[in-house]
């Protein structure tokens, strides 16, 4: 048993709350540390993923992180180096043997390493009793299993003299065998590898849609310029709001527009922002969406679509980064990473001359292709549950019958993703009460490229 750190009286003086920041995609396991640190009177934030927490940290300055052992959205070890590159001043502690760093250590770190170690008696006793070795009937924690869980939680410590939790001091680590901690690291190495593959947003697990995950990844981080492209309904802007989530801009501005659904007469001004009297009806200035996105992430939908005239225009603000506002002479510095997406094949547009050239090399510096949902029809069942998951949050959840699926599994789906979402939206509306959608209210209707 392990003792709570003797902390000084407490006068009559007001106490300032310290702030700790813990991320971790296991709900459980943020409670159970938050409810034990705010009894320590620390300050305590969540975050579900790596991106959230690097967007907290940013805003509350936490004195300390304590990490998960894995992250859902960014790479353990990449995560550490950056954050500790980024923060070098906060305490960095991790649970689950991430690479150990040189970094910052709190005054209070004590508690935080007591905080964890209760966090990990609640998990010792199901976790280190082998199949011969029953849990103690008396513990409080019997009802957590981590074995049903993505893996064990090890605890380690970020600092310089990479202090760590020694979990053998519990009773029970005597009954475990080396072979069995060696099989069970394994088990939770090569889950915790499948759940970093791919992206939250894109569901299914398909090599092409893995690989689509693979270059968000690779790229999110960037500001390299990205180019998305894929059939209309595919989930291209999902795939550009992941980058954005994924990036250092992610507390930033997302700015989206669609350059096919604003009349050409005022996408300039749409785009670039005015001035007052710069045309009829300009009663007042306004910026535009590129200036709204300073700082941020400007989409740019069906980029294909765009005039001509206003690619020249484009293309200057990308390359030097400054826009000149619709009745203007002055020019506006503007800090905004540019993602574009378009299901018209844009190289061989560039090279018939109906889009710039320079503009197109400039935007598709890194390609990300989606792929029509033909391409990984192995994911139909999970996208299915996905939907009705979705819709049952403002009705009862339904189920679907094996007829309805295989009709479901004929379809050719010309428009992709987006169509199965409202083939499955209309078929729930005839379901009416029925928990189960059959064949009778699937209606392809009328689908549009």
């Amino acid at each position: 048993m392990f003792t709570a750190p003797v902390s000084a009286p407490v006068s009559n003086m007001r106490v300032r709350l310290r702030t700790a920041l813990i991320a971790s995609a296991d709900p459980s396991f943020r409670q159970r540390l938050s409810e034990t640190l705010t009894g320590l009177r620390w300050q305590v934030r969540e975050a579900e993923g790596g991106a959230d927490a690097w967007s907290q940290a940013r805003i509350a300055a936490p004195e300390a992180i304590i990490v998960d052992s894995w992250l859902p959205d960014l790479d353990m070890t990449e995560f550490v180096r950056d954050f500790r590159g980024s923060f070098p001043h906060v305490d960095l502690i991790t649970a689950g043997g991430a690479q150990e760093t040189q970094g910052s250590r709190s005054p209070y770190r004590q508690e935080l390493l007591y905080a964890l170690r209760r966090c990990q008696d609640c998990d010792t006793a199901a976790w280190n009793a082998a199949p011969e070795v029953s849990t103690p009937k008396n513990n409080r924690c019997e009802s957590h299993n981590p074995l049903n869980a993505s893996g064990p939680t090890r605890l380690s410590t970020e600092g310089p003299q990479h202090e760590q939790v020694d979990s053998a001091s519990s009773p029970a680590d005597a009954a475990v065998t080396p072979n069995f901690v060696a099989s069970m690291s394994r088990t939770a190495a090569k889950q915790e590898n499948a759940a970093n593959e791919r992206i939250p947003e894109l569901i299914g697990n398909a090599p092409c849609m893995l690989e689509v995950s693979r270059r968000i990844r690779l790229v999110a981080p960037r500001t390299t310029p990205v180019l998305i492209e894929g059939p209309t309904g595919s989930g291209k802007e999902i795939v550009a709001e992941a980058v954005h989530r994924l990036s250092a801009r992610s507390r930033k501005p997302f700015v989206a527009i669609n350059c096919a659904a604003i009349p050409e007469a005022l996408l300039e001004a749409e785009l670039f922002g005015h001035t007052r009297g710069a045309f009829t009806g300009a009663v007042q200035g306004r910026i535009g969406r590129i200036e709204a996105a300073d700082g941020g992430t400007l989409f740019l939908d069906e980029i294909g679509e765009l005039p001509l005239a206003l690619q020249s225009k484009l293309l200057r603000f990308v390359e030097c980064g400054e826009l000149q506002r619709v009745g203007d002479n002055e020019r506006v510095k503007v800090d905004v990473r540019v993602l574009a997406a378009t299901h018209r094949p844009l190289a061989q547009l560039a090279q018939s001359g109906t889009f710039r050239s320079d503009l197109y090399y400039r935007l598709a510096v890194f390609l990300i292709r989606t792929p029509s949902l033909t391409e990984h029809k192995e994911d139909l069942s999970n996208l299915v549950n996905h939907f009705l998951e979705k819709l049952g949050r403002q009705s009862p959840v339904k189920r679907i019958g094996e007829t309805a699926l295989t009709m479901l599994a004929a379809h050719d789906w010309p428009g992709n993703v987006r169509e199965l979402e409202h083939v499955l939206e209309r078929a729930a509306i005839l379901a009416g009460d029925d928990p189960v959608l059959t064949a009778r209210e699937i209606d392809f209707g009328i689908s549009v490229n």
